[in-house]
């Protein structure tokens, strides 16, 4: 691009991180500092709004930038990632939201407090939800430097290097002046510009083929060189029994972990009821559901009229191709109208990335702060009516069960936590920016759809087994409990470790050195029923006496609301 429209491309792109700064600022002016205000923005938040920012929380750039990179390279292996993403939503509509909303107050680890010894079961939830962002923020500030680099107008690795670094400034800003109502908002704009974007370049695509979506297709496979193979599964996952096995866990891993993901289940309490957030899902769900749908015409279109060959050749993980894709439909890289579209689709998938970023850096934060740094302070009880559960499981002696009638029958009130631990949760936000900039600039060069498939099998891993298990499990105990997070993490964590992704092969993060003795890209296959066994060995082997009578108020509450924050 000639340096006009770099400034024109330049300047459009800068427009949305002034208007999120500006609505930063504005939200930041009328907080009061509570845990409530900070985590879930006061609650306060209709399900259409919430349902809105779901979309905008999950529709990352992962979606808009990776799976039609992925399609564009591997054609239907690469619909593997729109399908999964949008068939998890059924698990967290049919399973998750109502009884999330009601059992929890802020954190995954509220849930699992509720009727288990709240120390061990808060270290372990708050270690695996940070760990589980920190891997989803990774995939975002890849994404951001890929795209960034391509607006400047080349792809050196010092521009890489400053957009990941200026990405993780501004998303601890969002953050810590913020809090989750400066995020939804950031959301609900960013989700409103996705929409409309992938909206205007899927008719764009269509109208370059008059509509025949056929001619698309056959378009895209002439032109990928691998002709109606292209079309056919087993282009990316099809070579051996290690590709297909490869296929089920990311299969696997897509589907179940949207359930396990911190910054997906804090959502759900940012609305005043558990009847909102099912509808906040439907919601979402729509949007969801309709994007995803584009994210095959882009992909194809992609491959069909960029080429597979100029992708590769822009990035080699295919993370440009929606960009590209613009340039072309606008009129090519030296007219105008593709330099304005372009810049509009980089701005959109930057939007993208800030507003993701946000979420995930606010649910880690405040993972670390209300669940790492609450359980390891214990300066004072908790109140009797704040937390889902006795306060004996909390600073007294291990066993002691209040009897719970007061708990179902009467509403918890909502004490203000202390302003420490809020404070705590913005130093917390800095910390996590500055890890996931240093791991973005490590994996600069790995597709961010396949960097958010790993995510999610850690979250499918470590998070989803303690969650079914507390809320449907009556014999579930604290050992259980403990025993399924670190049962999924650990297993999840080490085998990418010792993946072919990390080492032992050309696109690996270290490709000059081979420690890898796990064949499979997505530990998916085997970490996730290793989180479900270790959660039942946990709780078989446990001396511990599960609590019938709190089992039977957390299932009240979950199912009823009654005493939900």
């Amino acid at each position: 691009m000639t340096g006009e429209h770099q400034t024109l491309a330049l300047v459009l792109f800068s427009g949305f991180v002034a208007v999120t700064l500006a609505i930063t600022t504005w939200v930041s002016r009328d907080r009061h500092g509570s845990a409530e205000e900070f985590y879930a923005g006061g609650r306060l938040f209709s399900p259409m709004e919430n349902g809105f920012a779901i979309a905008g929380d999950y529709m990352s750039a992962a979606s808009f930038l990776g799976i039609s990179g992925l399609i564009a390279l591997y054609g239907y292996d690469g619909l593997l990632y729109s399908v999964g993403f949008l068939v998890a939503w059924l698990v967290v509509l049919f399973l998750v939201a109502e009884l999330v909303r009601n059992c929890g107050r802020f954190t995954l680890a509220d849930v699992v407090a509720a009727r288990m010894r709240e120390r061990p079961v808060r270290i372990a939830a708050g270690t695996s939800a940070v760990t589980v962002s920190v891997l989803y923020l990774v995939a975002q500030m890849v994404g951001a430097g890929s795209l960034v680099a391509l607006l400047l107008g080349g792809t050196s690795e010092a521009a890489q290097a400053w957009t990941v670094i200026g990405v993780g400034a501004l998303m601890v800003i969002y953050v810590t002046w913020g809090g989750m109502r400066a995020t939804t908002w950031i959301q609900i704009v960013k989700a409103v510009l996705l929409m409309g974007g992938a909206i205007t370049l899927t008719v764009l695509v269509l109208m370059r083929f008059h509509g025949d979506f056929d001619q698309l297709l056959r378009t895209a496979a002439d032109r990928s060189g691998h002709g109606a193979s292209f079309l056919a599964p087993g282009l990316k996952y099809g070579g051996d029994w290690t590709a297909r096995l490869d296929f089920i866990s990311l299969g696997l891993a897509l589907v179940l972990g949207t359930a396990g993901l911190p910054h997906i289940l804090s959502r759900f309490y940012t609305v005043p009821t558990a009847r909102a957030a099912r509808r906040s899902v439907v919601w979402s769900i729509g949007l969801i559901g309709g994007f995803y749908l584009m994210t095959i015409v882009l992909g194809f279109g992609a491959a069909a009229i960029v080429g597979p060959d100029a992708v590769r050749g822009s990035n080699a993980a295919g993370n440009t191709a929606v960009p590209l894709l613009a340039l072309d439909l606008g009129g090519g890289a030296d007219s105008t109208g593709g330099t304005v579209l372009f810049a509009i689709v980089a701005a959109v998938a930057f939007a993208t990335i800030l507003a993701v970023v946000a979420g995930i850096t606010l649910a880690s934060s405040a993972s670390v702060a209300h669940d790492l740094y609450a359980s390891l302070r214990r300066e004072r009880p908790e109140p009797r009516s704040e937390v889902a559960g006795p306060p004996s499981v909390v600073a007294g002696p291990r066993g002691v069960v209040p009897e719970p009638r007061s708990e179902v029958a009467e509403p918890r009130s909502v004490v203000p936590e202390p302003r420490s631990e809020v404070a705590v949760a913005r130093v917390a936000a800095v910390g996590i920016g500055v890890v996931a900039i240093a791991l973005g600039l490590l994996a600069r060069d790995l597709n961010v759809a396949f960097l958010v498939g790993l995510a999610f099998a850690v979250a499918a891993s470590a998070n989803l087994p303690v969650l079914l298990y507390t809320l449907f499990w009556r014999g579930f105990t604290t050992r259980g409990a403990v025993w399924a997070v670190y049962g999924g993490l650990i297993p999840s964590v080490a085998l990418v470790l010792l993946s072919p992704v990390v080492s032992g092969s050309p696109d690996a993060l270290f490709p000059h050195l081979d420690f890898q003795y796990f064949p499979l890209q997505n530990p998916g296959l085997v970490s996730i029923p290793l989180g479900f066994l270790a959660g039942w060995l946990g709780t078989v082997t446990s001396a511990e006496e599960p609590d019938r009578a709190r089992h039977a108020e957390t299932e009240v509450r979950s199912l009823t609301g009654a005493g939900a924050a």
